[in-house]
């Protein structure tokens, strides 16, 4: 049973798509005023929560990835191992707050003494939180969601993942390639399993002029948590955040 602290949990809960007060309802088109008032202050009250909710958390790193591949698979050893290296340093490690490479990293997090925060989101089929989640944080909006997993982190951490975790990278790199967030380094881990992608971006993309090479020199390719972290650090460094590694944890 998680540890997590349940706070500022909304009480509702969505039981199909087809719900009223569902994201499916908010994008399918424009409605009567009084319904969009009313949308609006649940949207206002929902980004309330998050930044009340995650002022404190600290320096965080976020880190991405499937919520399909369970402790069995070997990528979740990966995350687990990126989620210890990222908290030994002081950082919090953040996260959607699901299963799978989520919990992974939390898991890595709360076992060497780290903290551990997840922004969870109301699915149809219901996504419990994971159990090693000092804090959680349960949107009903995605678009929220991904607002505040972006707003406090210093670095991004992508591991394998489909097309929920293609959306949270390539949000954080039209960001970064815009100009709207700092070009804090953004690292996919797994060089075999994000090789196509970046073929793809290369002799797709850049060839045909529309991302230019320079715009992506914020990415970082890696299978090795250490030399993740380096590139944190280095970003840290820079920026003059102070730290405060896990002492009795450290290699």
């Amino acid at each position: 049973m998680s540890n997590a602290t349940p706070f500022l949990r909304p009480k509702v809960r969505i039981k199909r798509l087809s719900d009223v007060q569902s994201e499916a309802s908010f994008l399918a088109g424009r409605r009567a005023l009084p319904h969009e008032v009313m949308r609006l202050l649940r949207i206002g009250v929902e980004f309330w929560r998050g930044f009340w909710s995650l002022r404190r958390i600290g320096p965080a790193i976020t880190v991405f990835g499937s919520a399909r591949f369970g402790e069995s698979h070997p990528n979740y050893a990966l995350a687990r191992a990126v989620g210890s290296a990222i908290a030994k340093q002081g950082f919090t490690v953040m996260t959607g707050g699901g299963p799978g490479l989520m919990e992974a990293a939390n898991r890595g997090a709360k076992e060497v003494g780290g903290a551990s925060v997840g922004c969870n989101i109301m699915l149809p089929h219901e996504q419990a939180p994971n159990p090693y989640l000092d804090k959680v944080i349960t949107f009903y909006y995605f678009f929220v969601r991904k607002v505040m997993l972006v707003k406090y982190s210093y670095a991004f951490v992508i591991l394998p993942g489909g097309l929920g975790t293609l959306d949270e990278m390539t949000e954080a790199m039209t960001l970064i390639q815009t100009g709207k967030l700092y070009d804090f380094p953004i690292i996919l881990m797994g060089k075999d399993y994000w090789q196509g992608f970046l073929d793809w971006v290369n002799t797709t993309l850049v060839k045909n002029g529309a991302v230019s090479a320079g715009d992506l020199n914020f990415i970082h390719v890696t299978d090795d948590p250490r030399e993740a972290l380096a590139i944190i650090q280095k970003t840290a460094q820079g920026l003059g955040l102070e730290l405060h590694p896990l002492q009795a944890h450290v290699d």
